[in-house]
């Protein structure tokens, strides 16, 4: 084991652009996986006819695949139906598909936890469907949502690991590179993906710690 070798300024460079593709990609993922799971978990919550069934089952498919078959699926099986994407927009994709399956059932139980009188009473007071759910129910249910999402978020970033099979440069890739070069950098590199990924990861929790404090503050 070489820790000062390992930790020199140039490796710890490379690692940080890792950890800037892991973090970038988390992003994205996040952001469409909160869209779309929010949605699709209104929507199955709704109970439309046929749409919620064909959403529910969906959904349920999605949540009992492995994330690597369908990291390979938007690498390898999406250019053979002509929609061609780069590497990290790959990865973004799988992110978001897996991770927007269970958002929407976040989503659903945390709505399907609230008294059915709240929406009767809203409906009561003259408000439609659409601003009930938007004033009343929305905003109530989120907060319980809250511990839920934030942990699924966590296990997104820790996720984009998986992406280093198809070659993103995100943080597992690079640090594979490094000790590659040099087998006395595994066990350091090791170390530094982990304290990296425990900061990153340990910033959400205090964030979910936090907002969850502010919840029970009103």
């Amino acid at each position: 084991m070489d820790f000062s070798g390992a930790f020199s300024w140039m490796n710890i460079r490379f690692l940080l652009e890792g950890l800037k593709v892991t973090i970038e990609v988390s992003l994205f993922s996040i952001i469409f996986s909160f869209l779309i799971g929010g949605l699709t978990g209104v929507l199955r919550f709704a109970s439309i006819p046929y749409l919620s069934k064909i959403l529910g089952l969906i959904i349920d498919i999605i949540r009992n695949l492995p994330l690597l078959l369908i990291i390979f699926f938007t690498y390898f099986a999406l250019p053979q139906i002509g929609i061609q994407m780069n590497i990290f927009w790959s990865a973004v994709a799988a992110l978001t598909i897996f991770e927007s399956a269970m958002l929407s059932e976040i989503f659903r139980a945390g709505l399907n936890a609230l008294p059915k009188g709240q929406m009767e009473a809203g409906l009561s007071t003259g408000l439609t469907y659409v601003e009930t759910m938007r004033t009343i129910i929305l905003p109530q249910a989120f907060k319980s949502m809250i511990p839920a999402i934030v942990s699924q978020l966590i296990s997104l970033i820790k996720d984009t690991s998986l992406a280093v099979i198809i070659s993103l440069p995100e943080l597992t890739h690079q640090a594979r590179i490094v000790y590659g070069q040099n087998t006395n950098y595994v066990l350091p590199m090791f170390v530094m993906m982990t304290f990296m990924y425990f900061v990153v990861c340990y910033a959400l929790s205090l964030l979910s710690s936090y907002l969850e404090r502010r919840k029970y503050s009103y």
